[in-house]
């Protein structure tokens, strides 16, 4: 239905996402019941799965979108981006949970890794669109694309960190930390995916010099890869997030520019069809009770989060980001870090894994505040960032 209306939707002030969210609630148990996913089996399990399978799809569709020429141009801008202001934003979300919610150190270290990421699959309907190429300076749009596809695999670093501690001896978990999580789940998931991107393209680019592809199957091919790179994480046991955007981003190397925004535009509808779905499950999973048990703390947390998770970060790092030459675009690029799937993704998982109910109720809640708040102001400061830069150019040129 939404898909129907999607052009009045695409001129639309609240985004796809949040229409998802609230059709969620309206069927879910709360009030029509027309849906009951507790009732389908391990709500944390159903969740973590739907999130995976959102976060492949998208995640290939952000490496499409970024020019091949962007990560080896802008490499030191993006290695401080998924490297000191993740740092950075994991110290900050992590005292905030613990100073509002008043959970253990390392549970709230846990829950501030989960909400750290910049979501790739709601940060799409921020930097795509006609709007968005007339009011947001490509470098922009650019950098918050590769920090949201590449820090969503790294935040598995720093979800894993806290959750060793957690179950495991200090000792024991620091090791498995080390040799585990960032030797193999971390690297090799890396290294396997740039061999699996830079297979699927000459692939593709053997088959085009053959002519045997026809054009409609381009779609099918990369979602085709999202879906081996998801299975090939799966397989070898290791972080199939960072593998999938390690294959998208060797792929989108190697294929010409023209394949590239060939396959780029057919993968965003992809992506769309994908990400509505996820949304409209989380509203009818949404932990009422657990969020009641919250309280005022619960909504403070979520208000203190989205105004300090990153645009102070953003703004101390100002100096260092070429592209990024004002403050309006530093705080542009600080508010817009989305939690949203990814989220979704580790928290059930963590969930699951830890059996405590705390993480979904807490990193639910700021899910939703995220999906909100950038849903309402996302068109209004996209026209407002485009106005400011428009005067400041129209000042400097006087």
């Amino acid at each position: 239905m939404l898909g129907l209306g999607s052009k009045r939707l695409s001129r639309s002030l609240l985004p796809p996402t949040l229409l998802a969210l609230a059709i969620g609630v309206l069927v879910g148990p709360e009030v029509f019941n027309l849906i009951d996913a507790e009732a389908t089996g391990d709500r944390a399990t159903l969740m973590e799965k739907a999130a995976r399978l959102t976060l492949g799809i998208g995640l290939v569709g952000v490496a499409l979108r970024i020019p091949g020429s962007y990560p080896r141009q802008n490499w030191r801008e993006m290695l401080l981006l998924i490297g000191l202001a993740m740092v950075l934003m994991w110290a900050i979300s992590t005292a905030l949970v613990f100073l509002i919610l008043g959970l253990p150190f390392w549970m709230a270290a846990l829950i501030g890794a989960i909400i750290t990421p910049t979501d790739p699959v709601a940060a799409s309907p921020i930097v795509t669109g006609q709007e968005a190429k007339e009011n947001i300076p490509e470098p922009i749009r650019h950098a918050i694309s590769f920090e949201s596809g590449a820090n969503d695999g790294l935040g598995y670093l720093f979800v894993f960190l806290p959750f060793l501690i957690l179950t495991r001896p200090e000792g024991e978990a620091l090791i498995h930390w080390l040799t585990k999580t960032l030797l193999w789940d971390v690297g090799v998931a890396t290294l396997f995916g740039l061999a699996i991107g830079y297979g699927a393209a000459r692939l593709l680019q053997a088959a085009e010099r053959r002519d045997a592809i026809k054009s409609e199957w381009r779609l099918v091919y990369t979602v085709a890869l999202a879906l081996l790179a998801v299975g090939a994480g799966r397989l070898i046991k290791s972080d199939e997030v960072l593998l999938v955007f390690a294959a998208g981003a060797m792929f989108t190397q190697v294929i010409s520019q023209d394949d590239r925004q060939n396959e780029e535009h057919g993968q965003e509808a992809v992506n769309r069809f994908f990400a509505i779905p996820i949304f409209i499950m989380l509203g009818t999973v949404l932990p009422w009770k657990g969020w009641l048990d919250l309280g005022w703390s619960g909504l403070l947390l979520v208000v203190a989060v989205l105004l300090l998770r990153r645009p102070p970060v953003l703004l101390l790092l100002r100096p260092f980001l070429r592209d990024v030459h004002t403050p309006s675009e530093a705080l542009f690029m600080g508010w817009f870090g989305p939690i949203a799937v990814a989220a979704i993704y580790y928290a059930s998982l963590m969930e699951h894994r830890t059996g405590e109910p705390v993480i979904w109720h807490a990193v639910s809640l700021a899910i939703c505040g995220s999906v909100v708040a950038h849903g309402i102001t996302g068109a209004p400061l996209t026209l407002a960032l485009g106005r400011r830069l428009g005067q400041q150019k129209a000042g400097s040129e006087g």
